[in-house]
């Protein structure tokens, strides 16, 4: 008998897609779950200013998913893909290699990224599925794994052969997004794969998850950013605010990326709070952060 890792009916009710625990697999239901997914879960790492260490571990992660948190791609890709599992879904995961701006590409496990085959639709004779609820600002929905070009609401993507992984395929982000494109690797790893990554990006000094807190969530039309205290949505326009007080931040947190962070205590808020504040504050003054 089959134990699976995650508590499939309360991770759908999570989603708002309790329905979806008897439903047949298929390619719209895929779709469902990734919108829900990247609408409802934000992308995150709040663990890192709260002094919380985490793992890989997809069980830790959905558990964490069910409190009402986040995470980000080796915790939301992870979990989701155990989701997946236990829906009946041929989901595998790859690493990948997300390319900053300006930097080279290549695959440096420094992204986990999901492919899901075995659902033709009209769209997509093959069934095959670039998953992947773990880039922030970029899929709302699944990608046919067909090269291509693919609108989004606002934003346009496109997908390709690798030049950096034989085999592989490479994701051009939006010209607006945070990231200019990410590869992956064909074949299927597990997660053993991003621990030493994982290590470094939720501890080293150079990590840009150490040094500036930013949460992302994705919907239909635009996406929000938060990046340290600097809140914007970006859709058909850019529009900024600064958070300039803990209630106006721990509001945005609740309202727009549906993250009350019920998790921490009073004092637990109070000492992010000042955290954010001294690198916003470095960051003006011309600082890393």
């Amino acid at each position: 008998m089959q134990t699976w890792l995650v508590n499939t009916a309360g991770y759908l009710r999570r989603l708002g897609l309790p329905h979806l625990l008897n439903e047949p697999v298929t390619a719209e239901g895929l779709r469902a779950l990734h919108a829900a997914h990247v609408e409802k879960v934000p992308y995150e790492a709040l663990e890192i200013w709260l002094g919380r260490p985490t793992t890989v571990d997809p069980a830790e992660s959905a558990a964490r998913i069910l409190r009402g948190r986040g995470g980000y791609c080796y915790h939301l890709n992870g979990a989701f893909s155990e989701l997946l599992r236990a829906l009946g879904y041929d989901v595998t995961r790859h690493v990948g290699g997300v390319q900053k701006r300006g930097g080279d590409p290549g695959v440096n496990a420094n992204h986990l990224v999901l492919t899901v085959r075995g659902l033709p639709s009209a769209a997509n004779p093959g069934g095959e599925w670039l998953v992947d609820a773990g880039l922030g600002d970029a899929l709302h929905e699944p990608l046919p794994l067909v090269a291509g070009t693919y609108r989004q609401g606002p934003f346009q993507y496109a997908l390709r052969p690798s030049e950096v992984a034989p085999g592989g395929w490479r994701f051009e982000h939006d010209p607006s997004g945070s990231f200019e494109g990410m590869d992956f690797d064909p074949a299927p790893t597990d997660m053993s794969a991003f621990i030493d990554m994982h290590r470094h990006l939720t501890t080293s000094p150079t990590s840009g998850y150490v040094q500036i807190a930013t949460i992302q969530r994705r919907d239909a039309s635009g996406v929000d950013n938060l990046r340290g205290l600097t809140l914007s949505r970006l859709g058909t326009g850019v529009h900024t605010v600064t958070l300039d007080t803990a209630v106006d931040y721990y509001a945005a947190l609740a309202d727009v990326f549906l993250l009350p962070l019920d998790d921490a205590s009073a004092e637990e808020k109070d000492k992010l709070w000042r955290r954010l504040y001294d690198a916003h504050e470095t960051w003006l003054s011309g600082g890393i952060a």
